[in-house]
C-alpha cells in the first residue's frame, strides 16, 4: 500500500477514536487539545433540481461530524454548521426547500445553522430579497446576523439586496459596528465572519488572476485582528496549504461540497476529471484559550485530509499561516532513493510512469513537472500533471503522455513539486522514438500550438 494511502487510513482510525496525527507550527498534539466548541465550515453545497448526489452529501457531512463528536471523550457536542453560499445551484424554490430538507434532519438540536446566500447560484432565479427571505426560512436568523453561541461572535453576510452589487455600503457599515460590538466583549477571542466570496489576495483561488476573491472587507476586516473570515466560492481545496491566510487577520477556504477546482500556471478554474468526486469541508475547534484545530475533511470518504494548529488568532503576534512563514516552512520533496522513470515508447512519443515523491513534513506535493530535452540539452516540450493530493483515497500514480515529437532521442527530466515552489531533484531518463520528420513535424507543431492557445482561453475565461 502506498505511503499516502496508509497515512490517511491511519486518520481515519484515529478520527473515529478522538485522536488524530496533529500537524501545526506550535509543536501541540490532539491529545492535548480539549475543545470547549466545535462547528463545521462548508460551503457550495450546489443542491441540484436534477440530482440529488450532493443533497446526500450533506447528510453524510454532518454524521461524519457527530461521529467526530461522540468521539471525543472531553467534549462531544457539535455547535454549528456553517454554509457560506451557493447551498442551490440553480437558486429554484424547490432546491432550497431540497436543501433543507436534506439539513434539518441531519441536525440535531444542540447544533446551530448558519448559513450565507450568494449573488450568483443563489440567485439565478429569484430576486435577491427573496433568497433573503428564504436564508431566513432555513436558518431562523436574518440573512445578515450576529449570533453569540458558546461565547464566540459569528457574523454573516449575504447577497446584498441591490441587483448591481455584491454588497452595498450599508451592509458595510453594519459590519464594521457588529465587529465593535464583537472585540469590545472581549478583545482576546476570534470572531467569525462568513460570506461566500473570499476576500482578494488571501486565500488559495482568491488572487486577481484566479478570478474568485472581492474586493469589499479587506480594507475593514485588516483593522480587526480577532477577524477569521470563512468563505467558499473558489471550491479549491482545504488540504493545499493556501487554503489558510494569515495577514492583519486571517482567512479560511471552505472548499466546496459539490466539486472541486484549481489555479495552475496559466489554468484558472482547472478541472480535474474526478473534479465531482471530490468534496471538502472543516471540522474547527476552539479551545479555552481561543486556540483553533482545523480538520480539513474529505468528505466523500468521511477521512482526514489536513489536520492543523493554530495559536489564537486574535493575537496578532500568532501569524503561523502567514504566506511568508507558510513559504519558509515549506519543503522541498524527495523521491526514493530507489524510484525510477518507467518508459513505454509510442510513436511521436512515450508514456512516463512515475513513482510518487513526499516531503518529509507531509506537506502534500501539489504537482509534478517534466521536461523533455533533445540531444544539445534545449528544452523542447515541457507540461504538468495534478497529482490527487486533493482526496484521501486518491491514487498515487502519475503518468505522462508525451506526444509531438519528432523522430530522436530524448532526455527526460522529472520534478515534484509543493504549491510554494519548492522542487525535488529531478528524475531523469533517456528515450528513442519514432516520430514525423521535415514538414509534417512542422504541421503536427502548429496543431499542438493552436490546441494550447484555445485551452489556454477555454480556462482563462471560464
Amino acid at each position: 500500500m502506498k505511503m499516502k494511502r496508509m497515512l490517511a487510513l491511519c486518520l481515519s482510525v484515529l478520527l473515529l477514536c478522538g485522536t488524530a496525527v496533529f500537524a501545526g507550527a506550535s509543536g501541540e498534539t490532539a491529545e492535548a487539545f480539549a475543545p470547549v466548541f466545535r462547528f463545521v465550515a462548508s460551503s457550495d453545497t450546489h443542491v441540484s433540481d436534477s440530482s440529488d448526489v450532493t443533497a446526500q452529501r450533506i447528510g453524510k457531512m454532518m454524521r461524519t461530524a457527530y461521529t467526530v463528536a461522540e468521539n471525543d471523550k472531553s467534549y462531544q457536542k457539535l455547535d454549528a454548521v456553517l454554509v457560506v453560499g451557493d447551498l442551490t445551484d440553480d437558486g429554484t424554490k424547490t432546491e432550497y426547500e431540497k436543501f433543507s430538507g436534506a439539513m434539518k434532519p441531519a441536525l440535531k438540536d444542540e447544533t446551530a445553522l448558519l448559513a450565507v446566500v450568494a449573488k450568483n447560484h443563489d440567485g439565478y432565479q429569484l430576486s435577491r430579497s427573496e433568497i433573503r427571505e428564504k436564508c431566513r426560512e432555513l436558518t431562523g436568523f436574518d440573512a445578515d446576523f450576529h449570533a453569540v453561541l458558546g461565547g464566540f461572535h459569528f457574523i454573516g453576510l449575504s447577497a446584498s439586496e441591490s441587483a448591481l452589487q455584491h454588497y452595498d455600503l450599508g451592509q458595510l457599515t453594519w459590519l464594521k459596528k457588529q465587529l465593535d460590538e464583537a472585540v469590545k466583549a472581549d478583545p482576546n477571542k476570534p470572531v467569525f465572519v462568513m460570506h461566500h466570496e473570499p476576500t482578494v489576495e488571501t486565500v488559495y483561488g482568491s488572487g486577481i488572476y484566479d478570478g474568485w476573491g472581492v474586493p469589499y472587507f479587506g480594507a475593514i476586516l485588516s483593522k480587526y485582528p480577532q477577524v477569521v473570515e470563512i468563505c467558499g466560492h473558489s471550491h479549491y481545496p482545504v488540504n493545499d496549504p493556501r487554503s489558510v491566510w494569515q495577514g492583519d487577520y486571517t482567512a479560511i477556504n471552505t472548499g466546496a461540497v459539490a466539486y472541486t477546482e484549481f489555479t495552475i500556471d496559466a489554468y484558472r478554474a482547472y478541472h480535474p476529471a474526478d473534479r465531482n468526486e471530490v468534496a471538502n469541508y472543516w471540522i474547527i475547534e476552539l479551545d479555552a484559550q481561543n486556540n483553533l484545530r482545523l480538520r480539513g475533511m474529505d468528505l466523500n470518504a468521511a477521512e482526514v485530509l489536513c489536520d492543523l494548529f493554530m495559536k489564537n488568532p486574535a493575537n496578532k503576534a500568532n501569524r503561523a499561516f502567514s504566506k511568508k512563514a507558510q513559504r519558509e516552512a515549506s519543503v522541498a520533496p524527495a523521491f526514493n532513493d530507489s524510484a525510477a522513470l518507467s518508459l513505454t515508447t509510442t510513436f511521436g512519443g512515450c508514456k512516463v510512469l512515475v513513482p510518487a515523491a513526499e516531503t518529509a513534513t507531509g506537506e502534500p506535493v501539489t504537482l509534478y513537472r517534466v521536461k523533455v530535452k533533445d540531444k544539445l540539452g534545449g528544452t523542447v516540450q515541457k507540461d504538468w500533471l495534478l497529482p490527487q493530493y486533493y482526496r484521501a483515497d486518491g491514487t498515487d500514480e502519475i503518468v505522462f503522455d508525451i506526444a509531438h515529437l519528432s523522430k530522436g532521442t530524448y532526455t527526460l527530466e522529472v520534478r515534484a513539486e509543493t504549491c510554494y515552489g519548492k522542487q525535488s531533484a529531478p528524475l531523469t531518463a533517456t528515450v528513442t522514438v519514432d516520430g514525423l520528420t521535415g514538414l509534417a513535424h512542422v504541421r503536427d507543431l502548429f496543431v499542438k500550438l493552436f490546441e494550447d492557445i484555445k485551452d489556454f482561453f477555454v480556462h482563462l475565461f471560464w
